[in-house]
């Protein structure tokens, strides 16, 4: 798919991974509808695609709200016209063991914690996807449709939550692959490792340490490297259900 004049609906786009991938796309003239909770994010990332070259307007919509993710889907293709293309990078933390004993005494991971991660992660990816991808059969635009997974859904200590919601993202995809292929949509994957983002900038110099020590490539992954693969995966059209590992060799 060239992206050139292409709608594309980016998730959690006001900041971080998200908008990395959008500048890269309106760099490669792509129209963007920029989806997060935060205004003024927002409004730094469409004035940031518009320099780059691309067309961009900001959707205020929570990804876990059915309500909100079926009126927003609904006012993009209003907007733009069409939906050539979605990427589901929303997501959330809430790290934590599932139980912490100190001193004999036993601390639980919460539900809230459990469920909200899963909210957004997981049930956020599964509503967006079937709006967008139900807009795009509605409307006749083939296109693709590119779900951030990571390389913690293999497992990764302290993230039973977001491990859980990211294994589940990998596997939708192939299914959503096989059962869209026949509208002339495509699903495919990105599973990150450690990026250099905003949460991590804020750990401490020891902990990062320790963290790229085991990275083959000895450095975290930049923002630009995984807004270049999501390009790759929109532009090739023969990339299906497969999920895409950037991790600078740790997994291997």
């Amino acid at each position: 798919m060239q992206l050139e004049d292409k709608v594309i609906i980016i998730t959690g786009g006001g900041q971080g991974l998200g908008r990395a991938m959008a500048e890269h796309l309106a760099g490669k003239g792509a129209r963007l509808a920029l989806v997060d909770l935060n205004q003024e994010r927002l409004d730094e990332a469409v004035a940031a695609c518009e320099a780059a070259g691309g067309q961009a307007r900001a959707y205020v919509c929570n990804v876990a709200d059915e309500a909100q993710v079926v009126s927003t889907v609904a006012q993009v293709a209003s907007d733009f016209g069409a939906i050539h293309g979605l990427v589901n990078n929303a997501g959330i933390l809430r790290d934590g063991l599932l139980l912490k004993v100190r001193d004999g005494e036993i601390t639980k991971l919460s539900l809230q914690q459990w469920q909200s991660v899963i909210d957004v992660n997981l049930t956020g990816v599964f509503l967006c996807t079937r709006e967008v991808a139900a807009k795009m059969v509605e409307l006749k635009n083939e296109g693709a449709i590119i779900n951030i997974s990571s390389i913690s859904r293999a497992g990764n200590i302290g993230q039973t939550n977001y491990s859980a919601a990211k294994a589940g993202v990998a596997a939708l995809t192939v299914v959503w692959a096989r059962e869209l292929a026949r509208y002339g949509i495509r699903v495919a994957g990105v599973a990150p490792g450690f990026i250099e983002t905003e949460m991590t900038g804020s750990m401490k110099p020891e902990a990062l340490e320790k963290m790229t020590a085991g990275i083959p490539l000895r450095r975290m992954g930049r923002p630009q490297e995984i807004a270049h693969s999501v390009a790759y995966l929109l532009e090739n059209d023969y990339y299906s259900g497969r999920i895409l590992e950037l991790d600078g060799g740790l997994r291997l």
